[in-house]
């Protein structure tokens, strides 16, 4: 997890989960920024739909084969993918709360949403430091709970490559 956009190698959590989504479905990256994410994916043969409101960051995405960019404002703008639904849905380094029902819509019967972002205590390491940007304790099991199958939950620090508090989720929608 480096960074705003994580820009570099896929998260480790990414890709232990990734074999989990359905061969060759459609994946949507969410807050893609650099597409670390869309491109290991693509590269795995699914039809990424990368999404972030940085064009000169999708702008970069266009060549890469399997992805599909939107330039959209996840957090001003009516959600972008009405009624479209996805076999993956993969969220890293990205909070905004009011998107989770629409995420959970977002999955096919049997998708996989692998959610990975900062939590709370990382404003002991850095940014972000403000709640609104941070999990609560339990925050992504409850988002899960009665609505999907947790196949793997942490809450943890992690040292590397900069130290932080990170939780993370990988579920399968019922």
């Amino acid at each position: 997890m480096t960074g705003a956009h994580g820009g570099g190698t896929p998260s480790p959590w990414v890709v232990r989960w990734a074999a989990e989504i359905p061969a060759g479905g459609a994946v949507l990256d969410l807050a893609c920024g650099a597409g670390r994410h869309a491109t290991f994916l693509g590269g795995r043969g699914h039809a990424v739909t990368a999404v972030d409101r940085d064009a000169a960051l999708l702008a970069a995405l266009e060549a890469i084969p399997g992805v599909a960019t939107v330039q959209a404002d996840l957090e001003g703008a009516p959600w972008p993918f009405p009624g479209r639904r996805f076999a993956g849905v993969v969220v890293t380094n990205y909070l905004h709360r009011p998107l989770f029902p629409a995420l959970l819509e977002a999955l096919l019967p049997g998708g996989v949403l692998i959610y990975e972002t900062f939590a709370a205590g990382n404003e002991r390491y850095g940014r972000p430091s403000n709640p609104d940007f941070l999990l609560r304790p339990g925050e992504l099991l409850e988002v899960a709970r009665g609505r999907m199958r947790v196949l793997g939950y942490e809450d943890v620090f992690v040292p590397a490559p900069q130290p932080a508090m990170v939780q993370r989720i990988c579920a399968l929608s019922e």
